[in-house]
């Protein structure tokens, strides 16, 4: 996989969370309401950063849970290997809770959708509103993001690689070739 550019540094990954943070506690008028659920494996990361950031601005310590979509995903029976599945953690009722979702990379926007229904199985929240922090383009379904880090243009022949310090030793999101299938 070749590395074409690096989009965003450690310094640029700091400013961003700490602007969806702002932007989040100013959308929703504070942080009444809000609970934050990660997207497995690296919105996971986000979103614990993003908590932690609201809780230094607003003074809040929101609700934090991880939601794994492996087997709500439409290509799930597919594939040829069998997927790791994890299991979604979220010790909290999402009913009438204000629902920020949060992952890595937007792309065909399939993954949210999976997202979604697993979301809906769980209860009826009064809102859901997407955090990415990188919107690719692309996208196969109706799905737009309320919180965007970086909006980066791709060709089908590249894909956005995200590095974060707590899986990958690093913060740092990369704009690679993509690997030929």
């Amino acid at each position: 996989m070749k590395t074409k550019s690096n989009i965003i540094d450690k310094e640029g990954f700091s400013r961003i969370i700490t602007r969806i943070s702002h932007e989040i506690l100013e959308q929703n008028k504070g942080s009444n309401n809000l609970v934050l659920i990660g997207m497995r494996t690296r919105g996971e990361f986000i979103a614990k950063r993003i908590k932690e950031k609201i809780k230094e601005i607003d003074g809040v310590d929101l609700p934090f849970g991880v939601l794994d979509v492996t087997l709500y995903r439409d290509d799930f029976r597919t594939r040829m290997k069998q997927p790791e599945v994890s299991v979604s953690d979220i010790t909290f009722d999402i009913n009438e809770k204000d629902i920020i979702l949060i992952d890595d990379v937007l792309y065909t926007g399939r993954t949210v959708r999976s997202a979604l229904n697993a979301l809906m199985d769980l209860g009826r929240p009064r809102s859901i509103q997407l955090c990415i922090l990188i919107d690719r383009g692309h996208r196969e379904l109706p799905i737009r993001a309320d919180y965007v880090g970086k909006n980066v243009p791709t060709s089908l022949n590249e894909e956005i690689k995200v590095k974060m310090e707590e899986f990958d030793g690093e913060d740092a999101i990369y704009l690679v070739e993509a690997e030929k299938k």
